[in-house]
């Protein structure tokens, strides 16, 4: 039998399990740092804790929004600036050779969290992806999350 560590996920399984939106959670409590790398009026840059790749990141805005419709043009504008920025910091600090992002709308369309509005930018190597996916559907994470957010979280806070 073959055996896949993943240590980080045992916070999860023993956690009281959230009864509201999980980034309206994030936003409003102040105890921990929930793996947020940039806080601003309009939304949040913050890592994914159930990652495809090691650095992968969501932009999400603060208001608790399902649609691209809802936001307003202010929101629309901060949060491309905030994906742009996100994708140059990976760059660098992660030197990615390339990066898939994008946006599931709905349950239907991928959404984990189909309530809240959230972009996903995931860092992408050569080799990355091999035959664990395929094979055992299993992902392979090369870091661990707390690794990669202290990696990551110089480049946002020494840059604004």
């Amino acid at each position: 039998m073959e055996r896949l560590w993943a240590p980080w996920r045992m916070e999860y399984i023993l956690s009281d399990k959230i009864t509201e939106c999980a980034f309206c959670q994030k936003l409003t409590d102040k105890t921990h740092h929930y793996y947020i790398l940039e806080l601003n009026d309009h939304g949040m840059v913050i890592m994914n804790i159930y990652p495809y790749n090691s650095g992968h990141l969501l932009v999400v805005p603060r208001r608790h929004v399902a649609d691209l419709e809802e936001l307003d043009e202010n929101e629309l504008i901060t949060l491309t600036k905030m994906q742009v920025m996100a994708c140059r910091r990976l760059k660098e600090a992660l030197h990615p050779q390339g990066l898939n992002m994008g946006i599931n709308l709905g349950r239907i369309a991928g959404a984990g969290i189909a309530q809240h509005l959230h972009w996903h930018i995931v860092p992408r190597w050569s080799g990355d992806v091999n035959f664990m996916p395929i094979m055992t559907e299993t992902r392979v994470i090369s870091q661990h999350l707390e690794e990669t957010y202290n990696l990551l979280k110089p480049f946002f806070a020494a840059k604004g």
